[in-house]
């Protein structure tokens, strides 16, 4: 399965995007979905992850009350939807996938990775 993250930008502290996540698979509602995101110089963090019905969600203690991971099967894709962003979520953003129905934190539970999205939210 390829993905394809979309809807990075450029933001001002306290604004609102919301990225995509494309997959170019029919069987889209069998993988766990997942976004992560990589500062310069840091590791690569958990954001949140969607189990493949969309039931159960888990999300970074960073993030909480700000982000929104979602999906729709029928268009075979996931988002994230951030509102309240602040200068330090400025990252590269990836979303990644696996059929293995784990909604992990761990990077390694992930098989499908998309390209990234930069987001940079400026003070």
């Amino acid at each position: 399965v390829q993905l394809q993250a979309s809807g990075g930008g450029l933001v001002l502290a306290g604004g609102s995007l919301r990225l995509s996540c494309a997959a170019s698979v029919r069987t889209f509602s069998r993988y766990a979905l997942a976004w992560f995101r990589q500062a310069p110089g840091r590791e690569r963090e958990f954001v949140a992850s969607i189990s493949e019905s969309g039931d159960y969600t888990h999300s970074a203690d960073s993030i909480q009350g700000r982000f929104t991971i979602s999906r729709d099967n029928a268009k075979n894709t996931g988002y994230l939807q951030m509102n309240n962003l602040k200068p330090e979520d400025t990252a590269v953003y990836y979303c990644a996938a696996n059929t293995r129905g784990s909604v992990s934190m761990w990077h390694g539970a992930y098989d499908y990775w998309g390209q990234g999205t930069q987001v940079t939210v400026s003070s």
